[in-house]
């Protein structure tokens, strides 16, 4: 490890590439080309993905709520997120990284482990990428490539495929990673338990790649992953589907911690609160019942939480037992409105 007062200026650019590339060297199947070169050169088969995403600090993160590992796993995490929504294979990824000139070489470091060991958990190989001088802010680039494989299982999973009769699901529970920001920025107080499992689920998410390649396999045909909040996602996938979504406020699985902490608070935490990770999808029941048996079997809850309508195309409604109903604001996050 390097001194703490070891910045990156005291190394250069081709010196902190080297000492990155040395972290993200392994074993990396179909790799014909990797860091050190013009450009990455690899083998792929089956239909390619590509998606890319941008932490930006004080936009995405503040330094002093997340810790540099901490924000490296986030980084691929979040792109992982992507492919895992369309039932995908995650293979290789690009990094490019925006740096003050104090930047801490040994915060580089931490942010490569954290970088290398999602790589590692979710087989995602770091083949190059770019370093340049940023003064004002800290950014982090990822750009993410898989696959979806020649199987005969049918295409990705698409925002655009969900139908009338379908039933909504959603894995996990809701709400935690938008409690934990609060909670980070202190608007709330919390146990110590509550409060670590809550930080977790913010900074450190977990990608559902595995279950989103489950899901294709049963046959559902629709998802997205809920990054904006439920309401805004479902309601990406209902304008592109051409049809309606009808949740029920009774069914949304609110995470316990997110319910104690906030009491009447936590059903809009469930709703709005991005960054969570999870998958949403729509299949017609008895392929939802096929899905909710394979994700069981990878020891991922599922919950129902609505159903597809014909019309209005785009509109999402929140119904109550008592038979009202309400309709949500479908935007999600607007990095320029907010």
């Amino acid at each position: 490890m390097y001194n703490a007062a070891v910045k990156v200026a005291n190394i250069g650019e081709f010196g902190l590439i080297d000492l990155l590339r040395r972290q993200f060297v392994g074993p990396a199947p179909g790799v014909v080309v990797g860091i050190g070169d013009d450009a990455a050169a690899w083998r792929a088969a089956g239909l390619a993905l590509a998606t890319t995403d941008t932490m930006v600090e004080d936009v995405h993160y503040r330094p002093a709520t997340i810790t540099w590992e901490e924000l490296g796993w986030k980084a691929l995490a979040v792109n992982l997120s992507d492919v895992a929504a369309m039932g995908g294979q995650p293979q290789y990824a690009l990094l490019t990284l925006g740096l003050r000139e104090d930047a801490a070489v040994d915060d580089l470091l931490a942010l490569a482990h954290g970088l290398a060991a999602a790589g590692r958990e979710f087989a995602t190989a770091i083949v190059g990428g770019d370093v340049v001088a940023s003064p004002r802010a800290t950014f982090i680039t990822v750009a993410l490539y898989g696959t979806v494989p020649d199987d005969g299982l049918g295409p990705p999973l698409l925002r655009s495929a969900a139908r009338p009769g379908d039933r909504v699901a959603v894995t996990g529970s809701l709400g935690r990673s938008a409690a934990g920001l609060k909670l980070l920025h202190g608007e709330r107080q919390a146990p110590p338990e509550v409060l670590a499992e809550l930080r977790r689920a913010h900074n450190h998410p977990w990608p559902r790649v595995r279950e989103g390649q489950a899901l294709r396999a049963a046959g559902v045909r629709a998802a997205l992953d809920i990054s904006d909040g439920l309401a805004g996602d479902v309601g990406h996938m209902a304008q592109l589907s051409g049809v309606a979504v009808r949740l029920w406020a009774e069914r949304l699985p609110v995470h316990p911690y997110v319910a104690q902490v906030f009491g009447e608070e936590a059903l809009p935490l469930a709703l709005f609160g991005g960054e969570e990770y999870e998958l949403v999808f729509a299949a017609p029941p008895g392929i939802m019942t096929a899905a909710s048996t394979a994700l069981a079997r990878l020891g991922t809850e599922t919950t129902v939480v609505g159903e597809v309508a014909e019309a209005p195309a785009g509109e999402v409604l929140l119904a109550w037992p008592d038979g009202r109903e309400a309709t949500l604001e479908r935007g999600g996050w607007d990095h320029f409105r907010g």
